[in-house]
């Protein structure tokens, strides 16, 4: 088993409107173990939630993997949604690589709300089950990724877990945390 002093989870989040409630749920859940968390946005500015909720980021995501590790990936790299991701988190070209290179060296990947389609960017869930948010240009960028969109509020794989409304963070960041073997 992991311990928990030295697993890092890295929280990317959309530079403005990102899901409050996800974030602040997921920080809640991991915090509880305590697991280290390192938040990234594509600016590393301070970021506005939809509900006004002001973060200021630990730096931004093109130095990823410069400050922040001693080791060689984050335990788990999870996107965090809102109505901001089509803007700063869809059309990210660094992103969808840093998807890629966790899940080839076995880390658990994961993306809430409007931020599941950087997931189908970096090829990740193609031929598998995803939960999404009910938002049309969502569905058919997932779909034309070859994935199958389905209903339940959360998805999960050894590896990949999706959620797909705002109210999933607690829910999301239990099965991260469950996944990492931290029970």
């Amino acid at each position: 088993m992991m311990d928990p002093e030295s697993a890092i989870i890295l929280l990317v989040i959309p530079q403005n409107r990102f899901c409050d409630q996800q974030l602040l749920e997921l920080q809640s859940v991991f915090a509880e173990i305590p697991l280290k968390t390192i938040i990234l946005s594509k600016s590393g500015h301070e970021a506005l939630g939809e509900k006004k909720t002001r973060v200021l980021p630990d730096g931004i995501l093109v130095d990823w993997d410069k400050r922040f590790l001693s080791k060689k990936n984050y335990d788990a790299v999870v996107v965090v949604g809102g109505k901001g991701a089509k803007n700063s988190i869809w059309n990210d070209p660094i992103l969808p690589q840093i998807l890629t290179d966790h899940f080839r060296a076995g880390k658990i990947v994961g993306a809430l709300g409007q931020s599941v389609v950087s997931l189908a960017q970096a090829g990740l869930l193609a031929r598998q089950e995803v939960s999404s948010p009910p938002d049309e240009r969502c569905i058919r960028e997932l779909e034309d990724a070859g994935a199958f969109v389905v209903e339940d509020p959360l998805i999960f794989s050894d590896q990949v877990v999706t959620a797909g409304d705002d109210s999933g963070g607690k829910l999301f960041g239990k099965k991260i945390v469950e996944l990492l073997g931290f029970n």
